[in-house]
């Protein structure tokens, strides 16, 4: 029977290497991994290789794809990175840990964990720059004062997200912020705290550089387990594999045309009047994915060809040297976008390959 097209392959065996490598690289500076789910719908068989290369939980920001892993037989200490408060109930019935930045909803928490009879576990996120969640570290002595007064909830630790909203980098100045921020709290309320989370993917540079870690004692890391890089720059992490997936789609047109559109132009399927230069008679090729499928600039060929423009289904291809017959696949490699996007698509399947 043919392979299903157009397909994404994920590589099991890459995304386990590429979890010991990091849980080994941040363990030797006392730093602990959530494996981080979101980017591939939470797709249970790639949170177990996380488990297996040795990630202490798993980590999601829906709890759809939480509920997912667990339906599938997922054993894991499952952390909800995004807290909704209108899902409060369902978090206390089906997440060890979440993330949390507002009073309100961890009232809410607290009232239906209260309700089950369970003590939910929290991880208050700080605002340290990027500007995406967290509280300003000002405010944050009297809301941890207000969440101490909640009966059913236990501050596990404090966190920080960095160069996803903002693009602010981390480095020694805000970890130490962090560091400090903890000690202080701590000592004020007599507490002491499990987990320090100072970030994620991006925190790579930093850790490698910094002697001390200071407080830090954990990262959330998805894309550097998924894709073998670092998010400050995109570089790649020595020793990991860079290619754990592989999108792959077929050729539905291969024919030699003209590069110039030829007519009078007019805007095209989304609002935008083309530019095209005459580059001559060209071997062009179309396959069957398009950006109702995927984000077509996170896909890099793997092959000599050139992806020339898109539609809502088809992605139109210069194929170059390379001899495209009707039928025939082409293989392209994915950034994070790129992931993001095709495991979320219905209409693109996702195969497991659980070997080298």
């Amino acid at each position: 029977m043919p392979a299903f097209l157009p397909r994404i392959e994920i590589s099991l065996p890459k995304i386990q290497h590429n979890a010991q490598i990091l849980s080994e690289l941040y363990g030797q500076k006392g730093i602990s991994l959530m494996g981080v789910t979101k980017a591939t719908l939470g797709e249970p068989a790639i949170a177990s290789a996380m488990l297996r290369g040795g990630v202490q939980f798993i980590a999601d920001s829906r709890i759809e794809n939480i509920l997912r892993m667990k339906q599938a037989g997922i054993i894991a200490q499952f952390v909800l990175l995004r807290t909704a408060l209108s899902q409060a109930k369902s978090v206390i019935e089906s997440v060890n840990v979440s993330l949390n930045t507002e009073l309100k909803t961890i009232q809410a928490l607290s009232h239906y964990a209260k309700e089950q009879n369970k003590t939910h576990q929290i991880i208050l996120m700080v605002e340290l720059g990027d500007l995406r969640e967290g509280i300003l570290p000002g405010d944050l002595s009297l809301f941890v004062q207000e969440v101490l007064g909640l009966p059913n909830i236990e501050i596990m630790g404090i966190g920080c997200n960095l160069a996803c909203y903002g693009g602010i980098k981390p480095d020694t100045q805000n970890m130490d912020e962090l560091s400090e921020l903890v000690t202080a709290i701590e000592a004020k309320f007599q507490i002491g705290f499990t987990v320090i989370s100072g970030g994620n993917s991006a925190n790579y540079e930093w850790c490698k550089s910094t002697q001390k870690a200071g407080r830090i004692n954990n990262l959330r890391i998805g894309e550097s387990i998924l894709l073998g890089c670092e998010t400050v720059s995109g570089k790649g992490i020595p020793a990991l594999y860079r290619n754990a997936f592989k999108l792959i789609a077929e050729v539905i047109e291969a024919k030699v045309k003209p590069s110039l559109p030829f007519g009078v132009i007019c805007q095209d399927a989304f609002g935008n009047i083309p530019v095209i230069m005459d580059q001559g008679i060209q071997a062009r090729a179309i396959i069957a994915l398009g950006r109702q499928d995927v984000l077509i600039s996170g896909l890099s060929a793997d092959s000599d060809v050139e992806i020339l423009g898109s539609s809502s289904d088809h992605i139109v291809l210069n194929s170059k040297g390379c001899d495209l017959e009707i039928g025939s696949e082409v293989e392209f490699s994915l950034d994070y976008g790129g992931v993001l996007s095709a495991m979320t698509s219905p209409h693109i399947q996702k195969k497991i390959i659980e070997s080298f």
